[in-house]
């Protein structure tokens, strides 16, 4: 649990605070705040702080204010709060709102008669409380994913204590973020260690926020250089993850990111069980390089003898060698043969089922099976040519963004 920026705007007291910019992003982790009282902020934060301008101290122009924004937004604060009115800042100037909006910043007017000293002690006694709860949830979830906990039962009753919603089915998925070693070969230690923090944060902030668009959210749990989040199922989970995968891949620049889904489990019990075969799938999903970005363990199955072998482009030649030959670049729908091949596999070699799966009539499916044949060289009466294209269909549908406009 963590309090984001909508949750401070919640805070009794604080109802005078008014957003102006950056509404679809309110649900930014706020470590703490922070009111600049130099004429940048660049310098002065880590990331993750709710920024409080009040022009004080300096002259807060419009270039001022929009120099702040550009600088908040690359250093990853959580949100910028700008005091109006008394003599100082009047109004917020129209750019800063339109530039604010257009680069994601919450942007937040707080009536100058609203002391600051209100403002701090509300979201400060609201960070400490919230900071304990999150050291509570975690260290329940940690023990029951490591199964170091003294018994099941104790864990349960701390879990039942902190609200964390342990019981029922649920997937776990890691992350982890690769090509870290190339991030600190490229730049000195100091830029790459913090530019790496600072997509960590930035990573667990998205991770927090497309997490509570599921039932029963539980908290995002960091375990060395792993993202562990507890699921609940539902069943449009793999096009989510999809979706997740792109916008993560979007933020963290050169470095690549990598999951694992863990198959149903139905109670807490399991989680450790849940974490192993999530690392499994990870393993295989940075070695294969799937399209989607994530392996699922249930459906991995052959993919982890194949992860067993070290040098990659023996996969791949098995794969070109078995369907290479059924890619017609030059047809409009280049992997026709391919797509009709796998439908064939997966109705067990009936015809009329695969027809009805593809939405093709029998005699075009006949005719597609001469051609798989013709071109393949092979039968698909043989035993080991189905087993190797069942295979090598496998590493292609994960590894291959091949155009499936139509069958």
């Amino acid at each position: 649990m963590s309090l984001t920026v909508a949750e401070v705007l919640q805070l009794a007291g604080l109802e005078q605070m008014t957003v102006r910019a950056g509404g679809n992003h309110l649900q930014r982790t706020v470590r703490w705040p922070y009111v600049a009282e130099n004429e940048g902020i660049a310098e002065w934060v880590m990331g993750g702080e709710l920024v409080f301008v009040t022009g004080i101290n300096h002259n807060r122009d419009e270039a001022n204010l929009l120099s702040i924004v550009e600088d908040g937004v690359a250093v990853g604060i959580a949100g910028l709060v700008i005091l109006t009115g008394g003599s100082f800042i009047q109004r917020i100037p129209p750019a800063v709102i339109a530039r604010a909006d257009q680069l994601g910043l919450p942007l937040i007017e707080q009536p100058y008669l609203l002391k600051m000293v209100i403002v701090t002690h509300a979201i400060g006694t609201a960070l400490v409380h919230m900071a304990q709860e999150k050291r509570s949830r975690q260290d329940i979830l940690s023990q029951l994913l490591t199964g170091d906990y003294p018994s099941l039962y104790i864990a349960r009753q701390r879990a039942e204590h902190a609200q964390l919603p342990v019981e029922g089915p649920r997937r776990l998925l890691a992350l982890r973020l690769s090509s870290v070693s190339v991030l600190f070969e490229r730049h000195p230690p100091a830029t790459a260690e913090g530019y790496l923090q600072h997509v960590r944060q930035t990573v667990q902030d998205t991770l927090e926020a497309w997490n509570r668009t599921f039932a029963a959210p539980m908290p995002v749990v960091l375990q060395g250089d792993l993202f562990i989040v507890l699921l609940s199922e539902r069943e449009t989970l793999r096009a989510d993850l999809l979706a997740l995968y792109k916008t993560l891949a979007a933020l963290i620049g050169d470095l690549t990111l990598f999951m694992g889904l863990a198959s149903r489990v139905t109670e807490c019990g399991q989680y450790r069980q849940a974490l192993n075969e999530a690392r499994q799938a990870l393993d295989v999903a940075e070695n294969l390089h799937p399209v989607s970005g994530f392996c699922d363990f249930s459906e991995l199955g052959v993919l982890r003898l194949l992860q067993g072998i070290g040098e990659r482009s023996v996969i791949d030649h098995f794969v070109t060698q078995t369907l290479g030959a059924m890619i017609e670049p030059s047809r409009k729908h280049p992997f026709a043969l391919i797509d009709t091949l796998d439908a064939l596999l997966q109705e067990n070699g009936n015809a009329l089922k695969a027809a009805t799966r593809l939405g093709l009539h029998r005699n075009t499916i006949n005719q597609r099976i001469q051609r798989i044949e013709q071109q393949s060289g092979q039968s698909l009466d043989d035993p080991l040519f189905r087993m190797n294209a069942s295979v090598a269909l496998l590493v292609w549908r994960m590894t291959e963004a091949h155009s499936k406009e139509s069958p």
